[in-house]
């Protein structure tokens, strides 16, 4: 098994925290996302996206369908519910910030400048202080339990400042959310040496 990964996008960072989560431990090849892949891997991922995660004869793309298939081929420990009823709730919870967060990310993720960066950052700005209650109604995100939100929301969180995106004190309950997941030691293990520059004064 081996995960291709962009040291410093937030769709691989999602990837590698649930990677750190389950305790498994796979080679990763760093390549940025706007890198072209060799040929050999391109024949496998036509469309050239990252991450992308090689297992065997199995080739996955698009981060939320490789987060599903390593908890369902590392059951233990489990971060969908067990409930199917529980577990659809959880999926359109991550349709959802699919959509409304990381919709965004494009713009920030290539430094674009003009209209299109700074309508981004007041959406996710805005959208993010519109669901501040939720951040604080349980320990993780609509859940006691960690869970695959939580891995899809955490990397979104420790690039707000990077991406000049201040939530302010509305923002309270988001940033005690996010620095209990910033605690957890496979979040600290996730990151890679460029994530950690974009929050020095988080660093031990």
């Amino acid at each position: 098994m081996t995960l291709y990964s962009d040291p410093v996008g937030a769709d691989s960072h999602r990837v590698r925290l649930v990677f750190a989560e389950k305790g498994i431990r796979v080679p990763v090849v760093s390549v940025r996302a706007t890198e072209r892949l060799p040929d050999d891997l391109l024949t496998l991922n036509p469309r050239n996206l990252i991450p992308m995660l090689c297992d065997r004869e199995l080739v996955v793309y698009h981060p939320h369908i490789i987060m599903q298939y390593l908890d369902e081929r590392f059951p233990h420990p489990p971060l969908l519910p067990l409930d199917p009823v529980a577990r659809a709730r959880v999926r359109l919870t991550l349709h959802r910030i699919e959509h409304d967060w990381y919709s965004h990310l494009p713009h920030f993720e290539s430094r674009s400048r003009g209209v299109n960066l700074e309508k981004s950052r007041q959406h996710l700005r805005e959208s993010l202080i519109s669901s501040s209650e939720v951040f604080s109604a349980k320990p993780y995100f609509l859940s006691d339990e960690f869970s695959l939100v939580d891995c899809t929301i955490a990397p979104i969180l420790w690039r707000l400042d990077f991406w000049e995106i201040p939530l302010g004190t509305l923002g309270k309950p988001i940033a005690e959310y996010a620095d209990r997941l910033f605690r957890r030691p496979a979040f600290r293990a996730s990151l890679t040496p460029d994530e950690l520059r974009m929050r020095p004064e988080s660093n031990p």
